[in-house]
């Protein structure tokens, strides 16, 4: 019997708001434990919860990116369960009336496109964090995280195979980054995703069990996690066993999921509307106001670029991945309109210097004026693309125009064919066994000749002039 997967993902995204959902306290990550609350966020009796409308203009710029359906009027529910990093023995959440229903996110996978549609959109508030002694019996609890705004995005159960889940949460994780409501950063936690997965026989209309899985924090994990639990499934129902319905954790050193405990329902919650924050309710001009505030969004931008640039499917998805490198590049080509120039450059030399040190393109000091300058010398001959590496990481680093450091280290390149005539004489005198495997047929052996000529002149010499009297010598 073939058996197929069914998956629904549940994405937990952190708002880039500077305040808490519901007071004033930072949302700074990384400080002392701690040092970032206040009564309203521990819960200490007799406080009152304000809401963030920043966090509710946020939820409002995803919702309509994502064409949902916007609840003009919705509530605020407690979630009540006990848990050490959750202070008020309740969460501040949405339950019957959510801010957002609906909507889809549009993925592509190997060429296809797939919309995956969305059950809701929910404003609530996050947990504080626990912290284990591994040498020790004991658990530490940091509040500072208690009360950050989140959304939680609810997938209907559309999702296929690992492959596409991490594909949606890529293209979930742009989206909220282009909003700039969401930094995605997994690994500090502003992104989080638990998956409820089952599988049934192969066209069956009847979902089977599912199961929840938690414990993941990268697009690695989360799709090593699903193919794991997906096999597990499957293996007990060949057997003829029964899959219990509940909540496993993912154990990243082994690779496999193991119990944490039994799914809740919704009912062991106990909703009910908090009865310290009135409804929110939202008017047709404030939707429309944050329509107006909406950047083009990465599917716009990538039809955009392919159809204006030329460029492949490739060079855009990498291009576009950040909205800031995007931004740069189209700065970058205004200046100097070469696209194809700036997307090879900035996909080799800018990406390598941008991953090593972990930077957006917005934190260092290379600018489009500077990169544009930096591709114009090349294309004059003043210097090889070798030279333009090589002088780059200076480039990168201080922002200092190529010009000036091509003059003051006397780079600029060498085009005179008499002087480079004789090079290249000096090189086919020196290599006489290339030679002759050069005039035997093995042509691509040119390409050696032009490396020795340019070891020669420490990267001077113009690579076309130099390929041209290489190739008058050998045919001689």
């Amino acid at each position: 019997m073939e058996f197929e997967a069914v998956i629904g993902l549940e994405v937990h995204a952190q708002l880039s708001t500077k305040t808490k959902m519901f007071c004033s306290c930072s949302t700074k990550f990384g400080n002392p434990p701690n040092t970032q609350i206040c009564p309203v966020c521990t819960g200490l009796p007799g406080v009152l919860p304000v809401i963030n409308k920043k966090a509710v203009e946020y939820a409002l710029k995803l919702a309509l990116a994502l064409n949902c359906k916007i609840n003009l009027k919705s509530i605020m529910a407690r979630k009540t369960y006990f848990y050490p990093d959750l202070p008020k023995n309740y969460q501040i959440s949405q339950y019957e009336i959510p801010i957002a229903e609906g909507g889809a996110v549009e993925i592509e996978i190997n060429g296809n496109r797939k919309k995956i549609g969305l059950v809701r959109i929910h404003m609530e508030e996050d947990a504080g964090k626990l912290i284990h002694d591994e040498k020790k019996p004991y658990s530490y609890v940091d509040f500072n995280r208690a009360g950050v705004p989140l959304l939680e995005i609810v997938s209907a159960p559309e999702i296929s195979s690992p492959e596409e889940a991490v594909v949606y949460l890529k293209t979930l994780r742009r989206i909220l980054r282009y909003l700039e409501i969401c930094d995605g950063n997994m690994e500090e936690g502003s992104l989080r995703c638990d998956a409820n997965v089952s599988v049934k026989p192969k066209g069956s209309d009847k979902f089977g069990t599912k199961v929840e899985l938690k414990n993941m924090n990268s697009f690695k994990h989360i799709e090593r996690a699903l193919s794991y639990e997906i096999k597990r499934q499957i293996g007990l129902l060949m057997e003829g066993k029964e899959i219990i319905q509940e909540t496993r954790l993912y154990d990243e050193t082994t690779q496999t999921t193991h119990p944490m405990r039994g799914k809740e329902e919704a009912h062991d919650y106990c909703y009910f509307p908090d009865p310290d924050l009135i409804e929110i309710q939202i008017n047709e001009e404030i939707l429309e106001k944050l329509k107006t505030e909406l950047p083009e969004l990465p599917q716009e931008k990538k039809e955009r670029f392919l159809k204006t640039y030329l460029l492949t499917p490739y060079e855009v998805d990498i291009l576009i991945e950040e909205k800031n490198l995007a931004d740069f590049f189209e700065k970058t080509v205004e200046i100097y309109p070469n696209p194809k120039s700036i997307s090879n450059f900035m996909l080799t030399e800018v990406l390598r210097y941008l991953n090593r040190d972990g930077k957006d393109i917005s934190e260092t000091n290379l600018k489009p004026e500077i990169l544009a300058q930096l591709l114009d010398l090349v294309e004059k001959g003043i210097i090889s693309i070798t030279i333009a590496k090589q002088i780059f990481p200076e480039v990168y680093e201080k922002g200092i125009e190529p010009r000036k450091i091509v003059e003051e280290k006397g780079l600029i390149q060498e085009s005179s064919e008499d002087k480079l005539r004789f090079i290249c004489e000096e090189v086919l005198a020196e290599n006489p066994k290339e030679v002759e495997k050069y005039r035997a047929g093995k042509k691509g052996i040119i390409g050696f000749f032009v490396g020795q000529v340019l070891k020669k002149t420490q990267g001077k010499a113009n690579p076309k002039i130099v390929n041209k009297i290489l190739t008058e010598l050998l045919e001689k």
